[in-house]
């Protein structure tokens, strides 16, 4: 009896088991990747697919044959027609378990159903036909991944592209366990039998609203309704709750109708609580309906913003901000030059027994504060297009259009520290000890990193400064200073990095020009507020400063006019707005008038690249004449032993 209970046992199991399919796939969409899904289906309807695993394996490269990703599918049942549905947000119907974007590689790959659980299957696990259940070896048009197809005892690769439609199409399996490639049916069987769902669809005028508007969220089925349909949704998400908006949450579709319609007021709180996410999401549907969309996410932008006393870096304001270096900070530095002086800032900002390591996932925090736009508390600044944008926008997909990104100016393949650290965020109480060699830290340091558009972010990719780079067309240059002292910092800060004159080769990790331009830029576009806010902030995670910001004409003791000097603190010009000037007519034309000064001073006329195109001394109130073209320079006058830099325009 014990021989025959187990035997019947084995053979439920191997049924089970067997029912199981992979009956869709889709793993090249268009553009960004973001309707990627796996569609499972069981031989009988609402089969429950606790203890199955979907495990995707690489087909080709150092990782061939290995796993790199992994779906638990407990709790999933599938549905009247014995279907499930793993897949992107974006998928329509909305998938029964979401997964993110660009997950699935193109091929040649592998995606596997298992019996067994992620923690089976971590990171590079090999592919094994052990509890497999069932296989797909896919591909784009690539070459037959045959190791990984004997693994999975699979015959055949099939090619997403194979009838030359693109990325539009998709993987499907016919009734005799062939395959075909096709437009795809998620969450459908793939020949057009079994029972049509009744789809539901959230709609809404627009995706972004102030605090104070009214708005209609309507909710559409596909067809009309025969009896009154009625769910429910809601709004809440985070700290966007019932104090934020006012709406009836239940819905009824009336018999006869396919639509009903909602209005929510969003209120105005006079609470500064930052820009929040809603998120309109179905409650349970009725048996006959699924849904098209969900999670509909709905921006309120509060226009209780504060502001900050002092301004952006393209109207800079100086002295509001002073620094936090602790008493003494900057002592060692005291009467050395050279190439020992280089060596007193580094065991500064690189000791590690204080400096601390942050990771790239801490960065966008980071950011958020410290690059904080002044005018907007819901902003941040962006530094080559001198715009302030929310700081919701931080790019989350492969589309960076009008999102922010992470710029480093140093960039990551010629600094040598591409991915150096984890893109997870753990928060300012968890580092770790760095050094002066430590060049993989370089990836997530703050100091050379800002918030930037992210496609002037590609723009600029990894290029030199100066003749190579400029910033977009029409940008005022109110971020050069900037950079050149966070480049200034990084040859410092880490052994192996140098700053040259010129473009050097890309190739050459480690270097980065151009050295004269960086020092230009350090002259006319002073330290200011907003940079010394930034120091900081960045100082409170990192316990380590950027000297250049806090005094600006270090750099010109290592690699400027003053190199081989005594550095003494005394000497610095740190205070470089106390020069009282006035510059007039301001559009001028020919001639440009010089007001205020009394004594003898000196005045340079610099394009907006940092090119030097003018200089000459004067003695009191003076006219000089120019001969520019039209356009917008920046004019330094020096007097005293102080100097303010003023822009010009010429008519």
């Amino acid at each position: 009896m014990r021989k025959l209970y187990i035997a019947l046992m084995l053979c439920m199991a191997v049924f089970a088991h067997a029912q199981v399919v992979i009956n869709e796939l889709d793993a090249d969409t268009p553009s960004t990747d973001d309707k990627e899904f796996i569609e499972l289906k069981s031989a009988t309807p609402n089969f429950s697919l606790n203890g199955y695993v979907l495990v995707l394996f690489n087909g080709t490269g150092s990782n061939a044959n290995k796993s790199y990703y992994a779906i638990s599918l407990n709790g999933l049942t599938t549905d009247i027609n014995g279907i499930a549905v793993v897949g992107n947000a974006l998928v329509s119907p909305v998938p029964d378990r979401i997964f993110s974007n660009s997950i699935i590689q193109n091929g040649p790959d592998g995606v596997a159903l298992y019996l067994g659980s992620t923690s089976d299957f971590p990171m590079n696990t090999m592919a094994t036909a052990t509890n497999l259940v069932d296989a797909i070896v896919h591909d784009t048009s690539d070459a037959d991944a045959t190791e990984l197809m004997g693994l999975l005892g699979v015959a055949q690769q099939i090619d997403e592209n194979g009838n030359s439609q693109g990325t539009s199409q998709s993987i499907q399996r016919k009734n005799d366990g062939t395959y075909e490639i096709k437009t795809p049916t998620p969450g459908a069987n793939n020949d057009g039998t079994g029972f049509l769902y009744n789809g539901l669809t959230i709609t809404t005028a627009a995706l972004t609203y102030n605090e104070g508007d009214v708005f209609n969220i309507t909710f559409t089925s596909q067809t009309n309704v025969v009896a009154d349909v009625n769910f429910t949704f809601s709004l809440q998400n985070g700290s966007f709750d019932t104090s934020d908006y006012a709406a009836n949450l239940s819905v009824t579709i009336p018999a006869g109708s396919n639509t009903a319609t909602r209005t929510v007021t969003l209120i105005d709180d006079a609470v500064d609580d930052g820009d929040e996410l809603a998120i309109i999401k179905f409650g349970t549907l009725p048996a006959a309906f699924n849904r098209l969309n969900d999670n509909i996410e709905i921006r309120v932008i509060d226009n209780d913003f504060t502001t900050l006393p002092w301004g952006t870096p393209l109207n800079p304001t100086f002295g509001n901000v002073t620094s936090t270096a602790p008493a003494g900070y900057y002592d060692s530095l005291e009467g050395k030059s050279g190439t020992e002086l280089k060596q007193a800032i580094q065991d500064i900002i690189a000791n590690p027994a204080v400096v601390r390591a942050h990771t790239y996932g801490d960065i966008e925090y980071i950011l958020r504060d410290a690059d904080q736009n002044p005018l907007n508390s819901n902003q941040v600044w962006l530094m080559y297009v001198e715009q302030g944008r929310a700081k919701y926008k931080f790019q989350s997909t492969a589309s960076n259009v009008g999102t922010w990104n992470r710029e480093h100016i140093f960039p990551q393949s010629r600094g040598g520290f591409a991915d150096g650290t984890s893109s997870l965020p753990d928060g300012i109480n968890i580092w770790a000890p760095t050094n002066a060699d430590d060049i993989m830290a370089g990836h997530g340091d703050a100091h050379h990193i800002r918030a930037e558009d992210g496609p002037e972010n590609t723009s600029r990719s990894n290029r030199d400064y100066g003749s190579d780079y400029n910033g977009p067309a029409g940008n005022q240059g109110s971020w050069r200073g900037d950079v050149a002292r966070a480049l200034f910092y990084m040859a410092v800060r880490y052994n192996g990095l140098t700053l040259v004159d010129g473009n050097p080769a890309d190739n050459i990790v480690g270097q980065m020009g151009d050295l004269a331009s960086l020092l230009v830029w350090n002259d006319i576009d002073p330290s200011d507020d907003f940079e010394m806010n930034r120091n900081n902030i960045i100082y409170t995670w990192q316990q380590n400063r950027n000297p250049f910001i806090d005094y600006p004409d270090l750099a010109d003791y290592i690699w400027g006019t003053q190199s081989g000097q005594p550095w003494f603190s005394s000497l610095s010009t740190g205070d470089t707005q106390t020069l009282q000037v006035g510059l007039w007519p301001n559009p001028a034309q020919n001639v440009l008038n010089i007001s205020g000064i009394s004594a003898d001073g000196q005045i340079t006329i610099y394009g907006i690249s940092g090119a030097e195109l003018y200089k000459s001394g004067f003695s009191g109130n003076t006219a000089i004449n120019l001969n520019l073209s039209s356009g917008l320079y920046l004019a330094k006058i020096e007097s005293g032993g102080q100097s303010v830099v003023k822009k010009v325009i010429i008519r």
